[in-house]
């Protein structure tokens, strides 16, 4: 079995080889089917391995495969751990990642256009996408795969460099650049947290195997660290927290949110990779991970569950007044994240997952089904011209509509289970946070369905707002685009059916760890008996009015058109330039961090290269030796006697001093 642990990750990075080296020489075809086989392979060994673990009862797997380094008495590893968690990552991954890698044939097929004639890259764009994606494959296996932090570390990293080359993919565009630059430096103040909290492990356990770690688990309940001197802090908390930087960067918790809207810069497959499948649930799955380090810590459970409860309501807010299409679904991913983080502060680990699993479907469907609309707008992305998109894209308009379901919270469909979960956990748990936490995600829940449903009405029904060029061509995407669509539809509609096991069976087994006062999902499991059961509660619950009514009021805004939304969008004027500014976290950073850190480099550039270094070793050095030469030059006057005289003086001198000592 080792072998094939080691062909799932080893596929999609020979396939990124291959195209990425020889796509110059094999072609488009050529780069697209050596990544889509890699990632191919690794999909079906991922679902065999799912099977047979989870289905034929095939035992956990942990091992090293190879020795990277050795550092005294300790082995930095490479090695897997294969569990549920971990085969449950894998399917969703390669799944995922397959259907982007064949929806890229159709929409990057012309990407050549979209570059200048004279770029040296322009010929072999599309080799080089395709290369990167199933690089980003490579990258988030390994993550997932792995038994150890050094190696989760490297995973971490890896994804965080592809993600920067894919957001600034078109690096002929200003706002690319600025884009792909700002997601890297935001993600080195959250990885700044993670290796801290890292080190702290490895100081304190001698460790860095997971097995190991949590085999210390209970020495570290008890220990305690003087970070600043006269005070005691818990060790757990401290460690706890700094892997929650860590995770609030990568998964894009406030305030390390503001790259992943401008992450739309990238194309819209990259988009549909990093905000479902990969990069941001990085961090959930980190902490899922962890959890027997989490379970020991009650603050930073209510740190996670107060900033996820914050992150999903306030961004969802900002989704209702963006018109780009990509950056509604952005900030939907945003808004999303934030209710798998309350989960895992809620101690609820395995909703978190299932949520992770159910959002990366419909949020991968809703991306693609977003650039199927996107090439046949000709790459028009503002939803404000567009309109009545129904009766030209059947097949786009229905798998958009199953993913808009799902993401609301509609009964029947897999984001309802896992967002209904969430909430009742939360309103369940007993953390300190809890109350206020349940409060803004059952408020989150209006506000998805009406950011959602703008967005869907705007794009699919009313006036028809484009102009007469591209309404004369408007067509429903090639099979290459639509049947990734259908099968992620059929995936975000069936995933609800293994919602029970996955929340109150034993599905995870020993991969997380609950403590008994803080298991939820054990108190909401005894009133359920089966997904009817399930269903039958939630239409009863709030969350389901909620939804109902923000799909309402987007069809009263954005079709009816009633003198109340116009009444209240007058009144509420301010409400939406702050929304539309983003809280202000982007002039803040702007202006307090990017136009500080130049400051600071002014100064130093004054004080140190200008001042210390040219002005006084360089050139201070230079004015020196002139100033000695002027002085001594009168000592040199060209003639005999006063080089005579200086002599005997000389020798007069030494006599002395030999004499007199």
């Amino acid at each position: 079995m080792e072998a094939v642990y080691l062909a799932i990750p080893l596929a999609p990075l020979f396939g990124a080889l291959v195209a990425g080296l020889f796509g110059s020489k094999i072609g488009k075809v050529g780069a697209h089917s050596a990544a889509i086989l890699g990632v191919f392979v690794a999909f079906a060994l991922s679902v065999w391995v799912f099977v047979r673990m989870v289905f034929q009862g095939m035992p956990s797997y942990e091992g090293d495969v190879y020795t990277w380094m050795v550092a005294g008495d300790y082995h930095f590893a490479i090695g897997f751990l294969i569990d549920r968690l971990t085969v449950l990552m894998m399917v969703v991954v390669t799944f995922v990642s397959l259907m982007v890698h064949i929806y890229t044939i159709g929409y990057m097929g012309h990407d050549e256009t979209l570059w200048p004639d004279d770029s040296q890259v322009r010929s072999t764009t599309y080799q080089r996408f395709f290369s990167y994606i199933a690089l980003f494959t490579f990258s988030m296996l390994m993550l997932v795969m792995a038994n150890n932090l050094l190696q989760l570390f490297f995973g971490w990293e890896a994804v965080g460099l592809v993600s920067y080359l894919l957001i600034g993919f078109y690096m002929n565009r200003e706002s690319a650049i600025y884009a792909n630059l700002k997601a890297f430096l935001v993600n080195r103040v959250g990885d700044f947290g993670f290796l801290l909290g890292i080190a702290a492990i490895y100081a304190y356990t001698g460790t860095l195997n997971y097995h190991e770690i949590f085999a210390q688990a209970p020495k570290l309940a008890t220990a305690t660290i003087s970070i600043f001197p006269g005070t005691e802090w818990s060790l757990p908390t401290v460690i706890a927290i700094l892997l929650f930087i860590g995770a609030m960067g990568k998964s894009a918790q406030v305030p390390l949110h503001v790259w992943l809207p401008d992450s739309m810069e990238g194309p819209t497959p990259i988009s549909a990779l990093i905000h479902a499948a990969t990069m941001v649930t990085a961090g959930i799955f980190m902490v899922t991970r962890m959890s027997p380090i989490y379970e020991l810590s009650e603050t930073a459970l209510s740190v996670m569950l107060i900033i996820g409860s914050i992150t999903a309501f306030f961004m969802g807010l900002i989704g209702i007044v963006q018109n780009d299409i990509k950056r509604v679904i952005a900030y939907s991913t945003l808004s999303q994240l934030g209710y798998m983080t309350a989960a895992l502060g809620a101690s609820a680990f395995a909703a978190g997952m299932f949520h992770l699993m159910t959002h990366a479907f419909f949020k991968a469907l809703l991306f693609l089904a977003a650039g199927s609309v996107i090439m046949a707008m000709h790459h028009e992305q503002d939803i404000r011209k567009m309109g009545g998109l129904r009766k030209y894209m059947p097949i786009t308009y229905w798998t958009s509509l199953i993913g808009s379901l799902a993401l609301i919270g509609f009964p029947g469909f897999s984001g309802f289970f896992s967002k209904e979960s969430i909430i009742g956990a939360v309103e369940a748990s007993q953390i300190p946070g809890a109350h206020f936490a349940a409060v803004m995600l059952i408020l989150g829940v209006f506000v998805t369905a009406l950011y959602t449903f703008r967005l869907f009405f705007l794009v699919y029904h009313g006036e028809e707002r484009m102009d007469a060029h591209t309404r004369a061509h408007l067509h429903e995407s090639p099979k290459v685009v639509t049947v990734p669509l259908i099968l992620l539809a059929i995936a975000t509609v069936g995933a609800g059916g293994v919602a029970y096991p996955l929340l109150f069976g034993s599905f995870f087994g020993n991969s997380i760890y609950v403590a008994p006062q803080y298991d939820v999902l054990a108190v909401l499991g005894e009133h359920f008996h089966g997904l009817l059961s399930f269903t039958l509660h939630g239409l009863a619950q709030p969350p389901f009015w909620l939804a109902l009514a923000g799909v309402a009021v987007a069809w009263d805004v954005t079709l009816y058109r009633s003198k109340l939304g116009l009444h209240v969008h007058s009144r509420l004027g301010w409400v939406r330039t702050v929304l539309e500014k983003g809280y202000g976290f982007d002039a803040f950073n702007d202006a307090v961090f990017a136009a500080g850190s130049r400051g600071l480099g002014r100064l130093l550039w004054r004080l140190g290269d200008a001042l210390l270094i040219d002005g006084l070793v360089v050139n201070g050095t230079a004015r020196l030796i002139g100033w000695t030469a002027a002085r001594v030059r009168w000592v040199q006057t060209g003639y005999l006697y006063h080089y005579s005289f200086a002599m005997i003086i000389g020798v007069l001198v030494l006599l002395s001093w030999f004499v007199l000592r």
